[in-house]
């Protein structure tokens, strides 16, 4: 699966994109475990974060696959 990083997480992680692997589909705790794996420094954002799959928003019952396009976004803030 493609997972993209928007806003400060691009700084968090050190990219916009990377690609994760998994022999099955994943749940929303799964998929955060490989991330945080990857990149530990998510944890201090994971309460924040919302997942969206495939250009909608994930929810308990989602589960995350090979071919998914997956992005974490970051709370938004303007004026």
């Amino acid at each position: 699966m493609r997972v993209l990083f928007f806003a400060q997480l691009q700084d968090v992680t050190g990219c916009a994109a990377t690609d994760l692997a998994s022999p099955s589909p994943l749940d929303r705790e799964q998929l955060w475990a490989m991330l945080l794996e990857k990149f530990p420094g998510l944890m201090a954002h994971r309460g924040n974060v919302r997942l969206a799959r495939n250009w909608e928003y994930a929810d308990a019952e989602t589960r995350f696959g090979d071919g998914d396009e997956v992005a974490l976004i970051p709370p938004v803030s303007g004026g």
